[in-house]
């Protein structure tokens, strides 16, 4: 049997999933998670094959928890599954561990087959979002970048930020100013605006 960890924080959907995998023959669902910091607790508990994750989860977003997966757990196939077809969020996945990712409107067939082709060592990528990504590029922002933004998009001020992330006034302005002139923004909020519609905060 194929060993499944479902992690949804919508259980409507988390039990629909896990109703329709149920009926593969092959398939047993032997973990669920409704948050994304109850993923790594899950899959030490239960001896898991695949993991199938949801991107936006409170507690730690899908992404992170297929990079905790992966270090712990390098042998474990990922599967992440989304509303949200991202291109950032595609490269990220990938760049996580994550060996497949899809939407979640794929029809049930289509799921089982990538968990079984991600088993086979192969990965599976929907190939609208591929191409999205593809014709996206790469994220311009760097590590340093993607935390300022992430910070200031609550409205904090500068001398906030500074606090908040251990930085002088003048570097988070900088890093600020950097941000947006990448994203071709015209203010911070518009900057953090862009970077999440492309799946890069």
């Amino acid at each position: 049997m194929i060993r499944l960890l479902l992690a949804e924080d919508q259980s409507m959907v988390r039990e629909a999933l896990a109703a329709l995998l149920g009926l593969e023959p092959d398939f047993e669902v032997v973990a669920q998670a409704a948050r994304g910091d109850e993923v790594l607790p899950a899959a030490r508990a239960r001896e898991i094959d695949v993991a199938l994750l949801d991107i936006e989860m409170p507690g730690c977003t899908g992404i992170e928890a297929a990079a905790a997966l992966h270090r712990e757990f390098p042998a474990m196939k990922i599967v992440i599954l989304t509303t949200f077809g991202r291109p950032g969020y595609l490269r990220s996945a990938m760049e996580s561990g994550a060996d497949a990712f899809l939407v979640k409107d794929a029809p049930a067939a289509q799921l089982a087959a990538a968990v079984r082709k991600v088993l086979a060592g192969e990965r599976v990528i929907d190939p609208t979002l591929a191409a999205a990504a593809l014709a996206e590029g790469a994220n311009p922002l760097t590590d340093r970048e993607r935390d300022v933004l992430r910070a200031a998009a609550n409205g904090a001020t500068n001398a906030e930020l500074a606090r908040t992330l251990s930085l002088s006034q003048g570097t988070v302005r900088n890093y600020l100013s950097m941000a947006i002139q990448k994203l071709a923004a015209r203010n911070r909020a518009e900057a953090v605006g862009i970077a999440r519609e492309k799946g890069w905060l």
